[in-house]
């Protein structure tokens, strides 16, 4: 520093003081700025007074020498303590050369910074609020400072903080969010902890209504739940906790559709306590949203259904996963088979301020998620407010897509193969149209699923078979056995045994070629017999295994004995086809008496 400068209106002695080395020779050169700054106040000399805050700071606070840096900062806390009430027409001036110094490579000169920074926001109180983006900033480096002297100080200068906000109204939350938003990313564990700390401060604060911007900060929040301190791991439970309270008092505020997808991803996290809590929101916002969370349904299936395989280590989250697997499918309804011209939608009732529910895609985690060119053929709708009308749909195509994939990934659990069984029977029942838009393509593994060894997969299988080969949305017009063949090279051949003339009367087949009242028979019934047979005549260890209990199982003789009286003659022409499964069996005494005589 130029000792020739002139930094009127301090005094020589007051320049000399603060450059000192000493830190009691610098105090009493601030408490004479102190005495300067008041005269200037009670003057209402503004002019001087933004001088010598000039001063400090260009001259001292950001000088190259340390002692004149440590000078600068007490003689800047100095005018704050003059100023008063009147520091807050100063405030940019008087910390922004402050923080600079939590840069600082000297620890010693950080804690100083730190001090000087507490007495300015002590006396400036609510009028620091305007910059709290700047303070928090700093604030969040310094709570990962190696120096404990400066974590101590900066701790003591954040609770000040917390409090002026806590006692405030004029707090600019949509200000604060974005820098949460990126804050919250953060790796350091001193900094997660920093960033918890105050979450729970804002939660708590009635004035902030943090939900709203929930979104934002959930998927940071969930990769904290995963930190190896089990205290930040608690806080972070805590604070989640805490959302999930405020979520279930006040559902019609809630931006659902927007963290769903978040959930989703960390609902398949190979932590278990973050897949765990993930799995308990996802069961929480399918029961608190109905069919809001429809146009997700692909998503969380394919984080839901591996759980349900889990065994009793995880035990819990299989429960979860459970309920969640439960309460979605009963979100399917026989009005999301509608067509485009007879659709009549749904109106779910919420709240007026619920706010657009977006839908999205997932593109990561591979999930399948709502397209945003998904047709809305089966749309209810959600009544946002009187004037504004947001359509729920059920996208079908990706939920048939994930059960597929589970259905051909063989190392999937039983329990996974269940459910996605009793999804696919549930979905031809409530949406028998659309969905046989899909069974050609669900149909061969579906053939395959009989060879699975666990006999309850195979009656779930029977069951899905049974019901595509009696459902009318499957009716043709074509007639015969063969329409719903699926003959493909390399196979060879399937000679039918043919049923003797003498057992039908010419009459008898006049009749049943000719007959109005004859309904149009299932072509599916038909495709899956021969299938059947071609299995069995391809595959001898599966006729030599589970060709009896194929057979035996009532769900597989439905097939025969669902359809009606009228179906009887035609089904009368696959009576060959049985005496073949039946001899290649040996069980002609099957229980339920499948024969001609029956039909």
């Amino acid at each position: 520093m130029n000792p020739e400068k002139d930094f009127s209106p301090l005094a020589p002695s007051v320049v000399r003081a603060l450059n000192d080395k000493l830190y009691e020779k610098r105090k009493v050169a601030a408490l004479e700025i102190e005495k300067l700054v008041r005269e200037f106040v009670a003057q209402n000399n503004t002019a001087q007074i933004k001088h010598v805050i000039q001063i400090l700071s260009q001259e001292f606070a950001l000088s190259q020498h340390p002692h004149s840096r440590k000078g600068g900062l007490i003689g800047l806390a100095a005018c704050s303590i003059a100023l008063g009430k009147d520091s807050g027409l100063y405030l940019k001036e008087l910390i922004e050369p402050v923080l600079t110094c939590f840069n600082d490579a000297d620890s010693r000169l950080r804690y100083y910074a730190c001090e000087a920074l507490y007495n300015i926001v002590k006396v400036a109180r609510g009028s620091v609020l305007p910059h709290f983006n700047v303070l928090f900033d700093g604030l969040s480096k310094l709570a990962a400072d190696p120096d404990p002297n400066v974590k101590s100080g900066s701790e003591l200068l954040d609770r000040l903080l917390k409090d002026i906000v806590t006692e405030s109204n004029k707090f600019d939350l949509v200000g604060f969010i974005p820098l949460l938003r990126e804050r919250i990313y953060s790796n350091n564990q001193y900094a997660r902890q920093f960033i918890i700390s105050w979450i729970l401060v804002l939660e708590s604060v009635p004035d902030i209504n943090l939900l709203d911007y929930l979104p934002e900060i959930l998927d940071g929040l969930f990769q904290i739940l995963g930190d190896n301190s089990k205290e930040i791991r608690k806080m972070c439970e805590v604070a989640l906790g805490e959302f999930l309270k405020e979520i279930k008092k006040n559902p019609s505020s809630v931006k659902f559709a927007e963290m769903a997808n978040i959930l989703v991803i960390h609902c398949q996290a190979s932590d278990d306590l973050i897949q765990l809590t993930a799995m308990c929101w996802m069961r929480e916002f399918i029961q608190l949203a109905g069919r809001v969370m429809l146009p997700y349904s692909s998503g969380i299936l394919t984080a839901v259904l591996p759980c349900l395989s889990y065994d009793d280590r995880k035990k819990s989250i299989k429960e979860v996963a459970n309920v969640c697997n439960q309460s979605l499918m009963k979100l399917v309804i026989p009005e999301d088979d509608e067509t485009d011209e007879g659709k009549q939608s749904l109106s779910l009732q919420m709240e007026p301020k619920q706010e657009s529910l977006s839908q999205q895609e997932v593109t990561s985690s591979g999930c399948l998620e709502a397209s945003s060119d998904s047709n809305l053929s089966s749309a209810s709708v959600f009544n946002v407010s009187s004037t504004e009308r947001v359509p729920v749909t059920l996208n079908l195509d990706g939920i048939v897509q994930v059960l597929d994939c589970h259905l051909h990934d063989t190392a999937i659990g039983m329990m996974t193969r269940i459910a996605v069984l009793k999804w696919l029977y549930h979905l031809y029942i409530k949406t028998p149209r659309k969905m046989f838009r899909h069974t050609d393509s669900l149909f061969p593994i579906l053939l395959r699923t009989l060879s699975d060894e666990s006999d309850e997969v195979i009656l779930k299988d029977l069951e899905v078979l049974a019901e595509i080969a009696s459902s009318p949305a499957g009716q043709t017009e074509d007639q015969g056995p063969c329409d719903g063949s699926d003959t493909r090279s390399g196979q060879s051949e399937l000679h039918v045994p043919v049923v003797k003339a003498s057992q039908l009367s010419s009459s008898g087949m006049k009749g049943m070629e000719c007959s109005p009242s004859t309904p149009t028979m299932n072509s599916y019934f038909y495709k899956f017999m021969i299938n059947l047979l071609k299995r069995f005549s391809s595959e001898r260890k599966l006729l030599e295994t589970r060709g009896a209990f194929i057979i035996r199982s009532e769900h597989h003789i439905s097939l025969c004995l669902s359809q009606t009286t009228a179906y009887a003659k035609k089904i009368f022409l696959l009576g060959g086809m049985w005496h073949f499964i039946l001899t290649f069996t040996g069980l002609k005494q099957v229980s339920c008496k499948v024969s001609l005589q029956s039909l």
